[in-house]
């Protein structure tokens, strides 16, 4: 089954430390890239947290983003740095004597002074053990998207390989009234001239010719790409680097299939499979 790597997940808990959120965020990248975004309490965590995604995201870069709202506990909440409050005291006494009039001391403000209000500890284990949880959560849930978008760009592959294969039949039926139509105009060439040509040395400069036009080969090869690309769309891993691969074998054979056109409607033939070829490719690079 195809993997997009383009997908979004959120996830919420409540749990008794508090509300946490992930958000998860993926799009297209060589390699797997894992960015977090978590509160500090987790980051001695993180190695664990990125073997949890990476066992079943392989490729994409992923953005993993933690929101923490901790609960509200009255017993640990408000505690005040007294030392810090006596400081912030003395110092405005002191800036007061320089004052003709200074006003009072809203108790709001010292409040907001950074470091006044000590933060609790946070017990980091249960913390982890929530968090780990609805992680694994989110993940899956992203990994459903990526999997719905990936069977859309399967179907649009499949779609696309059975018009390479048409295109394909068709030139390979008409190559025979191709060669059969070059042979006749090298032949009319000559007679307009009025040369006489050495009947053996001309079959063998049409045969030539015959065998430079002949494109039997990379319709076989088309034919072989397109069967090895349905194959791989059914394998249970990441197939987007192989699936690449392939395309740039199918650009190759459309190219020589156009060098070795003689007439308007192989050429037409091989840029209507450069197209189709350019149009999997880009749903391609959006496959893990």
């Amino acid at each position: 089954m195809l993997h997009s790597m383009t997908g979004f997940a959120r996830q919420s808990a409540d749990v008794p430390i508090g509300a946490l959120t992930w958000e998860l965020r993926s799009v297209n990248h060589r390699y797997l890239d894992l960015q977090f975004k978590m509160p500090d309490e987790l980051r001695g965590e993180e190695a664990a947290l990125r073997q949890l995604v990476g066992d079943t995201v392989k490729r994409g870069k992923l953005e993993c983003a933690l929101h923490f709202r901790r609960a509200f506990d009255a017993g640990q909440e408000m505690q005040l740095d007294q030392d810090l409050v006596a400081l912030l005291g003395e110092r405005l006494a002191a800036i007061g004597t320089h004052l003709e009039s200074p006003g009072d001391v809203n108790p709001v403000d010292i409040l907001r002074w950074p470091g006044v209000i000590k933060p609790s500890a946070i017990d980091s284990e249960p913390l982890f053990a929530a968090a780990s949880a609805l992680l694994a959560t989110a993940v899956s849930a992203l990994n459903e998207m990526r999997a719905s978008e990936g069977e859309r760009i399967a179907a649009m592959i499949r779609s696309r390989c059975a018009e390479i294969s048409s295109i394909a039949a068709n030139v390979r039926v008409r190559m025979p009234e191709i060669l059969d139509a070059t042979r006749a105009r090298q032949r009319e060439r000559l007679e307009k001239l009025q040369v006489d040509a050495d009947p053996e040395r001309l079959e063998l400069e049409l045969a030539l010719v015959a065998q430079k036009l002949d494109v039997d080969e990379e319709v076989d090869r088309l034919e072989s790409h397109v069967d090895e690309i349905l194959a791989t769309l059914e394998k249970d891993e990441p197939v987007g680097r192989r699936l690449d691969f392939l395309m740039q074998e199918l650009n190759r054979e459309a190219n020589t299939l156009g060098s070795k056109s003689a007439d308007t409607e192989t050429t037409s033939a091989a840029v209507e499979l450069k197209v189709i070829i350019e149009q999997m490719r880009e749903q391609i690079q959006n496959i893990e």
